[in-house]
């Protein structure tokens, strides 16, 4: 069976990049002919390393042309790139016939279903669909950008009712896809999971994830601030990047955090860095099935959370190995922290629960629902 995977490019240390390369090594491994279809990679390597067997086809359609130019510029270089997009995406499916062709819903889905090289479409969603592809920090700027948002969501939601298939992590997902007929739950997978979990004795807390409006930590930031007031011996690291960098900076600086709290840049060593640590935390709006809390529970850290849209519900057990917390409620996030780190028992007891909760979650149980589908849709029963 051949699978093809189209995505933007594998550059940055994202929850979506690790898991595309994570099935695509398994399927590798396990004698399935993998490829990843990215536009614009552009000779970098990819964020995470991949099989031998997976191959890396690049389409050199470099989308970031388009940036920094005026509006009706701007909507020109879009749809001359589109074009060519199309035209590459189009020739190598005619040319390499594969049996399955997954999307994460990029700007190919505009046109994949128009493409008739008899594949089986699929769709596979890591988010919620209100925040999928940032429309909703478009429909912000005016008037006229919210029209144009409203516009593409009736587009794409068109494009996705084409599909064969569309994959989704939770079934609250799945609830936001009602016009789909054809809609599967199939969650993550754990990356990893030492032998050995933390101690849960270091006074140290891990925050995992991009600087974006996303991640929340203009309201992360307020929250260690309670916490720092009543543990000051106690040390917040975070490890991530974006565009938010200097807002972040600027916000520890207001609450005078530089001693407790300490930026690092992405690691390739991040489970060492979970299992020096004693408890996790999230402070997202939303997010699709969170990695970062699968990848702290595997070694044996609780985890505080706020219950956003969707995926911390799908991982935590509430009280049992972590916390979910009311949504956007700094204070309430502080005091979560606040408990675990004031009951260092407590705090092992429900690092060892999830440890062993998150299991369900294996890579060989949730890659077996991959394989399953995917025979399913091949021979044509889409029930």
């Amino acid at each position: 069976m051949k699978i093809f995977y189209i995505f933007t490019a594998l550059t940055t240390k994202g929850g979506a990049d690790r898991v595309i390369s994570e099935k695509a090594n398994w399927l590798a491994s396990n004698g399935y002919d993998v490829a990843i279809v990215t536009d614009s990679q552009l000779g970098r390597e990819p964020a995470f390393p991949l099989n031998s067997k997976v191959r890396m086809i690049d389409l050199g359609v470099d989308f970031s042309k388009e940036y920094g130019h005026f509006f009706l510029k701007r909507a020109y270089l879009y749809f001359t790139l589109i074009r060519q997009y199309r035209h590459k995406m189009e020739r190598l499916l005619k040319n390499e016939k594969p049996d399955i062709v997954v999307s994460l819903l990029g700007r190919e889905i505009s046109f994949l279903c128009k493409i008739h090289d008899g594949s089986v479409k699929i769709g596979e969603v890591h988010t919620t669909k209100y925040y999928l592809r940032n429309f909703h920090l478009l429909e912000k700027k005016n008037l006229f950008f919210k029209l144009l948002t409203s516009f593409f969501r009736k587009e794409m939601n068109k494009q996705v009712e084409k599909l064969d298939a569309l994959i989704v992590l939770s079934s609250q997902h799945r609830d936001d896809w009602s016009n789909v007929k054809n809609v599967y739950v199939i969650p993550n997978s754990i990356p990893f999971y030492p032998k050995t979990p933390a101690s849960s004795e270091n006074k140290k807390v891990i925050m995992v994830g991009r600087y974006n409006d996303a991640k929340g930590y203009d309201l992360l930031i307020p929250a260690w601030n309670y916490v720092h007031q009543r543990h000051p011996d106690w040390i917040l690291n975070v490890y991530g990047s974006g565009e938010y960098y200097n807002s972040v900076v600027e916000w520890m600086e207001k609450y005078d955090l530089g001693n407790s709290m300490i930026l690092h840049k992405p690691t390739e060593q991040i489970m060492e860095k979970y299992i020096d640590s004693s408890i996790c935390v999230m402070s997202s709006r939303y997010e699709g099935f969170p990695m970062v809390l699968m990848e702290a529970m595997a070694c044996g850290l609780p985890c505080v959370s706020f219950d956003c849209p969707y995926g911390p519900r799908n991982i935590i057990k509430d009280g049992e190995d972590g916390y979910l917390i009311e949504y956007l409620n700094v204070k309430a996030l502080a005091d979560g922290i606040c408990k675990l780190i004031e009951n260092p028992i407590l705090r092992k007891e429900m690092g060892l629960k999830g440890r062993l909760n998150i299991l369900r979650f294996s890579r060989e149980k949730v890659m077996q629902q991959w394989v399953d589908l995917f025979d399913s849709l091949i021979k044509g029963d889409k029930s």
